[in-house]
């Protein structure tokens, strides 16, 4: 079932995505050469509990992964892409982390992702992060009224092939609202002009994923962790969004960015 929000329910849903875009910009500036992976866990759940916010990550039990997560972040290096779970791992020069996070403040959620290098980047990793941006760009400029979900998705697939990058369909965005996943799933590749229609009220998280030469993925043995089959490396991007009478409406906009909230190519 799809809930469609009022705009004082989308003005609530800010609240918590203006937190979730400060404290992902903010642990960008933490990430650097030398920092574990485990000290970026822990300052976000410190930050999380002074805001007196809940973390959707903790105890969240799917029918992958092997029992439930017990982190508020998923940190994921290099050909790692999505669910990567905090550990003892001291950041490298070169490295690509994507961290993602979803937090409830007062029963509304927010939930985005953002991917940086850290240290000297290579050519290759910033085109690759780049285009998930652009992708991101793209999809939500595609996310207006009347339209259709297969707008979104379609958007999002144009700049994978321009960049040359394959779409895996097995991950994609997602409701969100009350809870972290709701209804509909937001394919990251589908035919324009179909699907569900548009409307004001809906809330999304759209959330394009690369690997840089392939489609196929795997999981490590933790159940969660998710890489690139073939070892290469990987990006993602993701905000939060509200369409309204007027357009889409970004909730997780991160300090400094353009209009649709940006992406950091770099952290050092």
């Amino acid at each position: 079932m799809i809930e469609l929000k009022s705009a004082e329910e989308i003005g609530q849903m800010s609240v918590t995505g203006r937190f979730v875009g400060e404290l992902l910009a903010e642990l960008g500036e933490v990430a650097a050469v030398g920092v574990n992976l485990m000290d970026l866990e822990h300052h976000a759940r410190r930050r999380i509990a002074q805001r007196g916010a809940e973390s959707c990550y903790w105890d969240y039990a799917p029918s992958f992964g092997r029992g439930p997560f017990r982190n508020v972040l998923c940190l994921s290096v290099n050909d790692a892409v999505l669910h990567g779970l905090p550990h003892d791992y001291l950041l490298r020069d070169g490295d690509l982390l994507s961290i993602d996070m979803a937090v409830s403040i007062q029963g509304w959620v927010a939930d985005s992702a953002v991917s940086l290098i850290v240290g000297a980047p290579a050519p290759a990793d910033l085109k690759l992060i780049e285009a998930t941006e652009v992708a991101l760009d793209a999809g939500i400029a595609a996310a207006q009224p009347g339209g259709r979900l297969g707008d979104i998705s379609a958007a999002i697939g144009r700049v994978a092939d321009s960049y040359g990058y394959r779409v895996n369909g097995e991950f994609g965005g997602h409701g969100v609202g009350r809870t972290m996943h709701e209804a509909p799933h937001v394919a990251n590749n589908a035919r324009a002009r179909r699907g569900l229609k548009l409307q004001p009220g809906l809330t999304i998280a759209i959330e394009p994923w690369f690997c840089a030469s392939t489609n196929k993925i795997k999981f490590d043995e933790d159940g969660w962790t998710i890489r690139s089959a073939d070892g290469s490396r990987t990006a993602h991007s993701e905000h939060t969004i509200a369409i309204t009478a007027t357009g889409p409406q970004v909730l997780t906009r991160r300090p400094g960015r353009g209009a649709a909230g940006g992406v950091p190519a770099a952290a050092s």
